[in-house]
Order: C-alpha cells, then sequence, then structure tokens
C-alpha cells in the first residue's frame, strides 16, 4: 500500500464496517480485510481497476461516487474513506454530505493545492504545476476541484463536520511539523488527511 493507505488503515477499527471510495486495485480493502478483520469493499469509476480487484476476489463494484452513494441506506457503514478522489469528483459536498450519512466516520485524503512548490510553479512559469500528487497535464487531469488544506477545514466548517483527527503526508512520511497548524499544513503540506463525523454524532 501506499503510505497514506498505511495511515488511514491504522485509523480504521477493527471488525468495522467499510467502504472505500476510489479504491483503485482494491489494496486498502484487501488489508483491512486480512488484518484487521474488517467487513470492507471497494467503489471505484475505473473499470480496469475493478476488473483486477475482482480478480484477486476483493469485493468491488464499478460506480460514479457522485450517483450511487444516494442509493445506501443510512448508516450502512461505520467508516467510509475517499482517498485521493475528493478532488476527482463533480459535486465534492455532496459526496461529503453522503459518506457522512451512509458512515458514522469518514476518512477523506487529498492532494493540497496551497503547498509552497504549487506556489512557486504558478509564479515563475505561470503554467499549472505537475508533481508526484499532481502527475498529469492540465488538458488531461481528473483533477477538476482542486483545493487547499485551509478550504477543506473551512468547507467543514460550514456544512457541520468535526474533524477528529487530522495529520499531513509529504511523500513517504507524516510530516510532524506541517502538522501542528492549519498555516503550516497548508504551505508545506502535500497531502491532506482528516477523520470526520457529524458534529451531532454522539462520541
Amino acid at each position: 500500500m501506499r503510505f497514506d493507505q498505511e495511515l488511514i488503515a491504522a485509523m480504521v477499527a477493527s471488525h468495522s464496517r467499510v467502504l472505500d471510495i476510489g479504491c483503485g486495485d482494491g489494496s486498502l480493502i484487501g488489508h483491512l480485510s486480512r488484518e484487521k478483520n474488517c467487513d470492507a469493499q471497494g467503489l471505484e469509476l475505473d473499470m480496469k481497476a475493478v476488473t483486477q480487484s475482482v480478480a484477486h476476489g476483493l469485493p468491488v463494484m464499478h460506480g460514479d461516487a457522485d450517483v450511487v452513494l444516494a442509493d445506501y441506506p443510512d448508516g450502512t457503514f461505520d467508516y467510509v474513506v475517499l482517498q485521493r478522489t475528493l478532488q476527482a469528483v463533480d459535486c465534492p459536498r455532496d459526496v461529503l454530505r453522503h459518506m457522512l450519512r451512509i458512515g458514522r466516520l469518514a476518512l477523506v485524503s487529498f492532494p493540497n493545492f496551497g503547498h509552497w512548490r504549487l506556489r512557486w510553479h504558478l509564479l515563475r512559469t505561470g503554467r499549472m504545476p505537475m508533481t508526484s500528487v499532481w502527475p498529469t497535464p492540465w488538458y488531461e487531469t481528473p483533477n477538476i476541484h482542486p483545493c487547499t488544506i485551509y478550504d477543506f477545514f473551512a468547507l467543514c466548517e460550514e456544512d457541520g463536520y468535526e474533524v477528529c483527527q487530522w495529520m499531513v503526508v509529504n511523500g513517504n512520511r507524516q510530516s510532524r511539523l506541517a502538522g501542528c497548524s492549519p498555516h503550516l499544513a497548508n504551505l508545506f503540506g502535500e497531502q491532506g488527511l482528516f477523520l470526520l463525523r457529524r458534529k451531532s454524532e454522539q462520541k
């Protein structure tokens, strides 16, 4: 698994019901099933990745999060995971709302467009940056709603989500410095990782 997936897995309690949106090849749900005895399933838009996952015996369904999440009943899962997909869905606000309707907790990771290297690249070249987290040119990228860590904190406040835990991931390590404050995270964090619940949810 990627390092950010290892961090996500560590935040999921054993024997939980988990839905992983944008699960890719199913690495995370496979790990959760084997190592934590979770009832884990995946949702993936890329049919090739779905076929690969199913071929390995993983319960992954083909579907568009913008469409199919509305069909899930309330409280179906303990955790709903959205890994590196928030910026690629058509309606991220609606997707988050459904995640915290069908799940008790939501785990969301996304690339931070406020990172200083991206700002510097835009300032220096006037062109859209490409990095390991943003690996495709602007005319091919699926990232239609890039956001910053500041933006995500603001959205959580506006929509009534409690940030239970958050951290910053830079490459293959968790950044302790950037995780000290939202300001440092927004400037020096390559990825944000958030654990959310509805503010009305009982702890």
